[in-house]
């Protein structure tokens, strides 16, 4: 059997505006961070910026943020490249207020994990369609920073 692997793809870094709170739901709270344009994203087979995007997230009793993220990506030669990036973050009750008061959080003090899935035109990049890929998150005062990984 052949065990999987993890194969770097590209480091996304982004500004966030604050969060557009919608308030308390049945499962819980719900906001809306607007992801600011124009951030990088850079790794050794295919690089850009962020064109838009906005994380829709639902923080729930238990403490765990289920993020459901959506972005435009457009490639440095102009492809344009959906990514809808799902998954969650955690960590201790005192990490996470801090967090929430804009404090700077060690990343190593919280779980951030996603499960991105690419939609990407015929093409150069379309090697994006046909594989499984996972991210580790870090989330700071003023912006994020997320690292794609493709599943070998």
């Amino acid at each position: 059997m052949n065990e999987p692997g993890l194969e770097f793809v590209f480091e996304a870094t982004g500004g966030v505006s604050p969060p557009q709170v919608i308030g308390a739901v049945p499962t819980g709270r719900r906001q809306v961070i607007p992801i600011d344009a124009g951030g990088p994203f850079v790794g050794p087979d295919i690089k850009g910026t962020m064109v838009s995007g906005f994380d829709w997230q639902l923080i729930r009793a238990d403490g765990v943020t289920e993020v459901d993220a959506m972005y435009l990506l457009e490639t440095g030669d102009g492809v344009r490249i959906e990514c809808r990036n799902r998954g969650v973050r955690h960590g201790p009750a005192s990490v996470m207020q801090r967090m929430m008061q804009g404090q700077e959080v060690d990343p190593a003090e919280y779980y951030f994990r996603t499960t991105p899935v690419f939609t990407a035109p015929e093409g150069r990049y379309d090697w994006l369609n046909r594989s499984v890929f996972v991210c580790t998150g870090a989330r700071y005062r003023d912006g994020v920073k997320v690292r794609f990984y493709r599943v070998t």
